[in-house]
């Protein structure tokens, strides 16, 4: 906003349509930021517990550690690391995110018979920590572009509020306080003209009276 206000009645036509813009925005602007708050804590919450999924299978698969190296010729590691994590994009306040979906795992195939009973549940703790991982993973990305999203709204909401809004309202009120002044002037000069266009007009009209009567 110019530092310099004309104290004209275009401008402040201007600063009325500025203002206008403004107020139209800003309620817009801060239901977008109540949505990204809201959709921001959901997707950390989220987070938080795939995080904690994370801590209780590699809990769980401790007690596999020692014996895991025991299946001779069974890649378990390739077996649980994911072929493809799938996400689908989501519009949410506006901006498009990718949200998980699920893993895809490549078909894991060995003999039930020449392998111990506990590979089974190996395999499996193994691939949910792969999914809970590439949860977080997701979930993180989610989040940097929801903080990012929501960074830029509060700028804005902040500049609205703060900054063009006040500013366009004073600009507004010391135009109008010019005008009115400048009303008051003009009204108080047509006062003067008006009384001094009677004082010239008494004189002639008492001496085409005087006439009259003689």
């Amino acid at each position: 906003m110019p530092q310099k206000v004309k104290l004209t009645r275009p401008e402040l036509k201007r600063y009325r349509d500025r203002l206008a813009r403004c107020e139209h925005y800003l309620p817009m602007l801060k239901l977008k930021q109540q949505q990204l708050q809201i959709r921001l804590r959901d997707v950390a919450a989220r987070r938080r517990k795939a995080e904690q999924a994370c801590r209780d299978v590699e809990t769980r698969l401790d007690g596999y550690r020692g014996v895991l190296g025991d299946v001779s010729g069974l890649p378990l590691e390739r077996f649980s690391r994911p072929e493809k994590v799938v996400t689908s994009p989501r519009n949410i306040a506006g901006i498009e995110i990718q949200v998980y979906e699920e893993v895809v795992f490549p078909e894991a195939s060995y003999s039930l018979f020449a392998t111990p009973p506990w590979v089974d549940q190996a395999l499996a703790d193994l691939r949910a920590l792969s999914q809970a991982r590439a949860a977080v993973e997701v979930l993180c990305r989610e989040e940097e572009v929801l903080e990012r999203e929501l960074r830029h709204v509060i700028q804005h909401v902040n500049l609205f509020e703060k900054v063009l809004i006040p500013n366009y309202r004073d600009a507004i009120r010391r135009i109008r306080i010019r005008l009115g002044d400048e009303m008051t002037a003009a009204i108080g000069r047509a006062k003067i003209a008006k009384a001094r266009l009677a004082m010239h007009k008494q004189p002639a009209a008492a001496e085409r009276l005087r006439r009259a009567s003689v």
